[in-house]
Parts: C-alpha cells; sequence; structure tokens
C-alpha cells in the first residue's frame, strides 16, 4: 500500500477522514495478515514508511502508525503519506537480560518469607 491521504474535503470533517484513513489502514493490514504464510516464515512482518510527503517519509514500525497519524492531526497538515509493504517474518529469540540487584534481593526476599510462612504454619 502506497497512498497519500488528503485530510482536506469541502463537506467532511477532517476527524472523519483521519478515522477513514485508520480504518484504511486496518483492513490493508488484516487482509495481508490473513494471507497464507510462505514455507518457513512464522508472520508476515511490514516495512512502513510515513510522512507529510512522499520526499519527507521515513521508516517507522508499524505500532507507531497510531502516533504518528496523532502527531499529523495535531500539526493541521493538509494530508499525509503510508507507505506499507509486507514482507516475511521469522521469529527470534529476545536475550535474556542480565538480572539486576533490585531483582535479586527481591526474589531472595520472597524465598526467605515463603520459607518462614512454610515452617511455622500448624493448620
Amino acid at each position: 500500500m502506497k497512498k497519500t491521504f488528503a485530510l482536506t474535503h469541502p463537506k467532511i470533517k477532517t476527524d472523519r477522514l483521519i478515522e477513514a484513513a485508520r480504518a484504511d489502514i486496518k483492513k490493508y493490514l488484516k487482509r495481508e495478515r490473513s494471507k497464507e504464510l510462505p514455507e518457513g516464515v512464522d508472520f508476515w512482518d511490514f516495512d512502513c514508511k510515513f510522512g507529510p510527503t512522499i520526499t519527507e517519509s521515513k521508516k517507522i514500525h508499524v505500532a507507531e502508525i497510531g502516533l504518528h497519524i496523532d502527531s499529523i492531526e495535531e500539526q493541521a497538515l493538509e494530508a499525509f503519506y503510508i507507505e506499507i509493504l509486507a514482507k516475511p517474518g521469522h521469529r527470534t529469540k529476545k536475550p535474556t537480560p542480565l538480572p539486576t540487584p533490585e531483582s535479586f534481593t527481591s526474589t531472595l526476599y520472597r524465598k526467605q518469607s515463603t520459607s518462614l510462612n512454610n515452617d511455622g504454619a500448624s493448620s
């Protein structure tokens, strides 16, 4: 999807035009995600560009589309450009974060309090 959405119309209010643009984008993403995945692919990923014009568009993440539309609405621009291209995605493992001193002490405290409750409990 490569499209410039106009946010001015003689009869339609800007808010309704923005809602229509959001719905159109949402519909496109849903349609692309429902397509059959090729073999060896985990999900559909998207390359997105967003900006006031084609030449000023910058690469963004799919989850940020709504925030960028909000910013366009606040700036009261007359149009915005969005480009969404589907591509195969492959899941990768998230790196495990190193334990912080706070998480270590809270875990240690939980273990001690649990053992105290279990030792002194008589029903």
